[in-house]
């Protein structure tokens, strides 16, 4: 072999490594489950400026196993999306950080049944949620007992069925502001902040914002909020 060809095949092994290496390159993976599925197509997603951008895919071809990958520079909020045959997209949200993240549900429940366990910030999102599913219930309670009550031209129930759904509202806002205001040093706070309460009394959005610690402030989430507090003064 004439010395250039060794030159030539030692740098394409070089190129060959250093391909293999950047395509692993990863520090985030998602290792899910959904029991039932026997066709499909998984996506890792996250949200763009002005669009769904794809993080990694994968065929489910009979194995309802699946890893998926990427590369985080913080944590934030990505979603696993599930396209089966019958054309129909279903979405399950979860916060994602460096690591392993496990998703265990079922096709028949896709959103419902999903058992999440990864991040700190999503064991805080699952406690957060599990209250909000408790208030969800009682206003579903409420709902039915008011359509009772005008079936039976009950006014007296309808008001203060009404009272009681309006105090509802207002513990389900307070429960997150202070839940968010708990816990200023993770970037649940200025996530709810945006998402949950955006149309909150701006004096408790601001608190929250004013409450985070610098590193927050400075996330993906913190530095949207700012911009929302900051486009809202501009605009007053």
């Amino acid at each position: 072999m004439t010395k250039l060809n060794k030159t030539l095949s030692l740098l394409f092994l070089l190129f060959i490594v250093t391909s293999c290496s950047k395509e692993v390159e990863t520090n985030f993976t998602l290792k899910g489950h959904i029991k039932g599925l026997k066709k499909g197509i998984v996506y890792l997603q996250k949200e763009g400026d002005s669009t769904i951008i794809n993080l990694d895919s994968m065929v489910i071809t009979g194995q309802p196993e699946f890893t998926l990958k990427t590369n985080l520079e913080e944590p934030i909020l990505l979603y696993l999306k599930l396209f089966k045959n019958d054309g129909e997209e279903h979405y399950i949200p979860f916060f994602a950080d460096e690591g392993v993240t496990e998703l265990k549900t079922t096709l028949k429940n896709f959103n419902y049944d999903a058992e999440i366990k990864g991040s700190k910030q999503q064991e805080l999102l699952n406690e957060y949620t599990k209250v909000m599913s408790k208030f969800n219930d009682q206003n579903l309670d409420i709902i039915e007992a008011s359509f009772l009550a005008q079936k039976d031209n009950d006014s007296i129930a309808v008001d203060s069925l009404i009272k009681a759904s309006e105090t509802l509202f207002k513990r389900k806002y307070s429960y997150t502001i202070q839940f968010a205001l708990n816990h200023k040093d993770n970037i649940i706070a200025p996530y709810l902040a945006l998402y949950e309460i955006p149309s909150a009394n701006p004096i408790y959005v601001d608190s929250v914002y004013n409450g985070l610690t610098e590193d927050i402030k400075n996330s993906f989430y913190g530095k949207k909020l700012g911009e929302v507090i900051a486009n809202r003064n501009t605009e007053e």
